[in-house]
């Protein structure tokens, strides 16, 4: 798979245990999480107890490379991460490609770069150098998502089925971090083979968040339950255009069913509403607590939602949650 891989010393991002780091190595691409691990190995694989200086690429000044590798006052090594390589300035550039071809005894470098073309030259200048290298890609295809679950479940000494690796996916959604995070969860907290049984009951609630359940808590006034399962809804992939849909339908669902005649069974209303019955007994329940200013309120914060969702605002979670607080407030204010 695409992932954080050096020759023979990673393999989907886990780190041999027992793989001394390079004196000069390489992390390149723009999946942060496996690169913060990559660094994280170097770390703990650095002999002894070297002074650790972690700096930007961007604010090294010309000559501060040689002092930052060289040895302590006490004997001790050094350990120099630099982030963002490909902000360098040219001349810390050349003192980074000329460091590799000859770094320093006892000195540990991690050169952190985001890969694309900014700072191309410079990679080119540390392979050539004889640096190792340390690709971090991000892992975007479904089956190289599986990958990475099957080596954090072999990180963690379980093991987990196919049907258990897609029930985790659809539960926790595609960020390597909080995959990550679950693996490491399930393998604390469950037995045996994780099948997709096992990962569904220990994710009930997030693996059954939608934009319905979102609105439905909405109009029902009970925030703290929307609020929650908008955060997993969003988390597991969920469009914040569907759930600013869902939110529409269900305060639409309110206006007409409050307008219907009263008398009327849910049976008889279907027709004229174009709603099943079982969907108008519910919205009939939601509709307590609810005024008509109420429900106008909350069309108008549904429309403005749905004008920032779809290119207004700059967070569409934020704007969800904010129509959500009004949804509830227009209810509660009768």
């Amino acid at each position: 798979m695409r992932g954080c891989r050096p020759a023979g010393h990673y393999a989907a991002g886990v780190p041999a245990a027992a793989a001394p780091p390079s004196p000069v190595t390489v992390i390149v691409g723009e999946e942060e999480f496996l690169a913060e691990r990559a660094v994280a190995a170097i770390v703990a694989g650095a002999p002894g107890e070297p002074d650790v200086h972690d700096v930007r690429a961007a604010e090294l000044r010309p000559g501060e490379l040689s002092q930052l590798t060289s040895p302590s006052l006490f004997g001790g090594g050094a350990l120099v991460i630099v982030r963002a390589a490909q902000d360098a300035t040219k001349d810390v550039a050349e003192e980074l490609a000329t460091y590799a071809k000859a770094p320093a005894p006892d000195t540990v470098v991690a050169i952190v770069h985001a890969g694309g073309a900014k700072g191309k030259a410079l990679l080119a200048s540390l392979t050539k150098a004889g640096a190792a290298q340390v690709r971090c890609a991000p892992v975007k295809r479904f089956a190289e998502r599986l990958d990475f679950l099957r080596a954090e479940m072999r990180r963690a000494g379980r093991k987990a089925d196919d049907g258990g690796l897609r029930a985790l996916l659809d539960a926790v959604g595609n960020d390597l971090r909080e995959l990550a995070a679950a693996c490491s969860q399930l393998a604390a907290d469950t037995d045996g083979v994780i099948s997709a049984a096992v990962v569904t009951k220990y994710y009930r609630g997030r693996a059954e968040a939608t934009g319905f359940t979102v609105a439905d808590r909405a109009v029902e006034g009970k925030l703290a339950e929307s609020l929650e399962q908008l955060r997993w809804a969003l988390a597991t992939g969920v469009s914040p255009v569907l759930i600013v849909s869902a939110l529409a339908q269900g305060v639409r669902g309110l206006g007409r069913v409050g307008s219907a005649p009263r008398g009327l069974s849910a049976d008889a209303l279907a027709g004229e509403l174009g709603m099943p019955p079982w969907k108008i007994d519910q919205v009939r329940r939601q509709l307590r607590g609810w005024t008509p200013d109420g429900v106008a309120r909350a069309h108008r914060a549904v429309a403005a939602a749905d004008a920032q969702v779809k290119g207004e605002g700059a967070s569409a979670g934020y704007a969800l949650e904010r129509a959500i607080n009004t949804i509830v407030a227009a209810r509660a204010d009768h």
